[in-house]
């Protein structure tokens, strides 16, 4: 007798990926007689197979349409937004059922099971809710720390500066990244400056006054080898924040137009964020061009002090786990 099958979407970039892994392991708890196959981007076909999260990978790019994908599945689970463009790859596969979330005021459509999407909600918090209100005896997520496979390590003991974003909002001056890192060098840092190919020229300017190591060119298995044997991690709220919380390594983030209340690490101690905004409810615009005005609030010396908290706050949680037979 075949299995039943469900099919989960999240055509999404790596934070995004890694922010939805304790929703895939809740997936995989409340189905576990299931083929569970994922509409995700190739690049993280052996990660989440790796983990065991799921049983096939349908590479997937964007919301196309998902060519390969089982036809009328027993489930398909929108993991990846809250409107029509996202469900409408999963509906045309004729699912036995389809869950998803709707935005407050939108119109209910027909055949889906929905949640109501709520903005101010942390995104890993976001997608656990969706699967515990559809699905049975979902219980409490894993901490994201304790879900990937350790990957095989890469430049062990680096402090890792990540001076680059995907949009100039969350993009910090390169003139204080320049001061971070000749500090840290100075108090014996091994910094490793890392990048996308695109971000070379910062990334050289961060890195060659102190005569820094780069990496632009790593692939996911290689980067998260890198995160996960780095001592520290001091990066902007962009994929390599995500990275970081995903292996537990100790790091620090610094926030701008959205709030840590939403996209931070949920291990404040080991993860220290910095987010000056004069108000908790400010929401600026994460895909702005110029550097958002609360990020630009945040001094060298702020996060030369934050280091010291997130080393002694991982040591800190480290021992308590040990002690407790966690980790």
């Amino acid at each position: 007798m075949s299995r039943p099958t469900a099919v989960v979407l999240r055509a999404i970039g790596l934070g995004d990926m890694l922010t939805g892994l304790p929703a895939l392991v809740l997936l995989r708890r409340a189905l576990p007689e299931h083929r569970i196959v994922g509409a995700v981007p190739g690049a993280y076909s052996d990660l989440l197979l790796g983990a065991g999260l799921l049983d096939d990978v349908l590479p997937t790019a964007g919301l196309g349409s998902l060519d390969g994908a089982p036809v009328q599945p027993d489930l398909a689970v929108d993991l990846h937004g809250n409107r029509e463009p996202s469900r409408e790859p999963l509906r045309a596969l004729r699912p036995r059922r389809l869950v998803g979330f709707v935005r407050p005021g939108d119109d209910v459509p027909p055949g889906v099971e929905i949640s109501l999407w709520d903005d101010d909600e942390h995104e890993v918090d976001r997608w656990c809710r969706l699967l515990r209100e559809h699905l049975p005896g979902v219980e409490e997520p894993p901490p994201v720390w304790s879900i990937l496979p350790p990957p095989a390590p890469v430049m062990p003991g680096a402090t890792v500066l990540h001076p680059g974003a995907a949009a100039g909002s969350r993009r910090w001056p390169v003139e204080r990244w320049v001061a971070v890192a000749g500090a840290l060098a100075a108090g014996g840092h091994r910094l490793v400056v890392t990048g996308t190919p695109a971000e070379q020229s910062i990334v050289d300017a961060v890195a060659d006054p102190v005569g820094a190591e780069t990496a632009t060119q790593l692939e996911v298995e290689r980067l998260f080898g890198l995160v996960a044997a780095a001592v520290l991690v001091v990066s902007g709220d962009t994929g390599l924040a995500h990275v970081a919380s995903a292996f537990g390594t100790p790091s620090v983030v610094l926030f701008g137009p959205l709030s840590p209340a939403l996209w931070g690490p949920p291990d404040r101690a080991r993860h220290q964020t910095l987010w000056p905004a004069p108000d908790p409810s400010y929401r600026g615009d994460p895909h702005g061009s110029a550097p958002d005005p609360v990020l630009l609030r945040i001094s060298a010396d702020d996060v030369l002090a934050a280091v010291p908290r997130a080393v002694r706050g991982a040591a800190a949680a480290d021992g308590a786990a040990t002690a407790g037979g966690v980790r």
